[in-house]
């Protein structure tokens, strides 16, 4: 057969499919009184996961919108919804006015303009060409966005079989059969990476106290997730290098109690990307700390240094503090007690620049540390609660108290926007980050580096009444990540 008659009949089978999903959902749209009431439970499930993983005030475009309730549970800035269905967007408008929807098919539409995060709610299951489809999708990303996919388990098939011969769901026409490797792979071949993956939904109708307690428990242990109806995605554009002039990097560094090791970290700390802001924030010390940075800052007049006094107390606050006087696009966190090398920084900058990480979170776990950089059975208690927060966070974390962390200061703006969900928890200011980073799905990356032993004072953490605190953090996590 020549290959434009093939084109043409592949093309003719792809309206007649496209035709007969339309005239399905126009159908299902005319009875949503009916249809929507017994799904309420599921549809309202997916709008807490959906709504979690999205901060408020973004740019969303959500495609396969239906009546546009799961769009508007964004909360977005600006919403725009895409359906093919002409009924289920002449409902989507008149429910939420102030959201923008359009009537076109999903893997054609072109709206020349980026969003923050894009959804997909059961689409997949349904589309023609699902990579074709995310290729399109594609030119509507910038660096940042976040692509959201919800797809169900066809585990449930025979429930949902049984659910339509009882009248309790309208029959589905035939359905793509996609695992979470399949969509992880049509996401590879269409240039993205998966950030994370999770188990939802193991009641879909509203029950009390069962709903709650199997959607938000039970779902997230095993054996009760491989159950589970709905399977979350969360992935990225694939990065790329950038060709954007190298930016600035603040690198804030807590100080307190560390007279003897101000000298050596003006005289290591290296210039970064397009300079390097390093920014000083002294913790009210025992000994003459902010005198010695003073006394560093008159040596190095051609440096750009600042320094501040402690408004507060703990190391969480001193890291807000400069975080929050910081003008570079890059920000760093360096410990005074230089156990983590500043002539390593430009490592991590590197995994930041590169795309390759949205947050770079150092390890001391991997490589040999130097002999008195860690007592025992601080070790043991890093390494458990490395698999702990991992668990929690579903991204690996292998070192949650490295003191080396960096984001961008847009990336580090949304966490502060959205504190409130958290509030002020962290004495440490190693969480307020990683919880951050982790709930609104930025890249995170573990980078190694080879501890030192401190050479000047001692440290400021606690063994027991700190290991207190962290297992404090993991039943925090719990509540306002895991099991939510």
């Amino acid at each position: 057969m020549p290959l434009s008659k093939q084109s043409n009949l592949a093309a003719e089978k792809q309206a007649e499919f496209t035709q007969a999903r339309r005239k399905y959902w126009d159908e299902y749209v005319s009875e949503y009184s009916r249809w929507d009431g017994l799904r309420a439970g599921y549809t309202k499930r997916l709008q807490q996961v959906f709504g979690f993983a999205t901060p408020p005030g973004m740019r969303v475009l959500e495609l396969g919108c239906g009546a546009g309730d799961l769009l508007a549970a964004m909360r977005p800035s600006y919403g725009v919804g895409i359906d093919f269905s002409p009924n289920a967007v002449s409902m989507a408008k008149s429910r939420h006015p102030s959201l923008r929807f359009i009537l076109a098919e999903a893997h054609e539409f072109e709206l020349n303009e980026t969003f923050d995060y894009i959804i997909f709610s059961d689409l997949v299951n349904d589309a023609w060409d699902v990579q074709r489809l995310l290729q399109n999708v594609a030119r509507h990303c910038h660096s940042g966005t976040k692509i959201i996919f919800s797809f169900y388990s066809h585990l449930w098939n025979f429930p949902r079989r049984m659910g339509e011969l009882f009248g309790l769901a309208k029959p589905q026409l035939q359905q793509n059969w996609l695992t979470v490797d399949d969509v992880s792979n049509l996401l590879y071949l269409a240039g993205y990476d998966v950030v994370r993956h999770s188990h939802e939904v193991l009641c879909p109708f509203k029950i009390p106290l069962i709903a709650p307690l199997l959607n938000k428990f039970a779902v997230r242990l095993w054996p009760f997730s491989q159950a589970a109806l709905s399977h979350v995605l969360i992935a990225r554009l694939s990065p790329a290098i950038p060709s954007t002039p190298e930016p600035i990097v603040t690198v804030v560094v807590a100080a307190r109690n560390e007279e003897g090791n101000v000298p050596d970290i003006f005289s290591r700390v290296p210039e970064i990307g397009g300079g390097t802001e390093l920014i000083f924030v002294e913790g009210n010390s025992k000994d003459d700390t902010y005198g010695a940075i003073e006394r560093e800052m008159a040596k190095y007049p051609g440096r750009n240094v600042k320094l501040f006094k402690q408004p507060g107390k703990g190391k969480g606050d001193a890291v807000r503090t400069g975080f929050a006087a910081a003008t570079g696009e890059v920000l760093m966190i360096l410990d005074a007690d230089l156990t983590m090398p500043p002539e390593d920084l430009p490592l991590y900058y590197e995994a930041w620049r590169s795309g390759k990480a949205e947050f770079v979170n150092g390890v001391r776990l991997i490589y040999p540390m130097e002999s008195k950089a860690m007592k025992f059975f601080n070790l043991i208690g890093n390494k458990f609660f490395s698999l702990a927060f991992s668990w929690l966070l579903n991204q690996t974390i292998k070192d949650t108290l490295c003191g080396t962390k960096v984001l961008s200061r847009k990336n580090y703006e949304m966490i502060a926007a959205n504190r409130h969900y958290f509030g002020d928890f962290d004495p440490f200011g190693d969480f307020d980050l990683i919880f951050g980073a982790a709930k609104y799905n930025l890249k995170i990356v573990d980078l190694p580096i080879r501890y030192k032993d401190r050479v000047y004072g001692e440290t400021n953490i606690q063994r027991w009444r700190h290991g207190v605190i962290l297992l404090r953090m993991v039943v925090f996590a719990m509540n306002k990540i895991k099991f939510v």
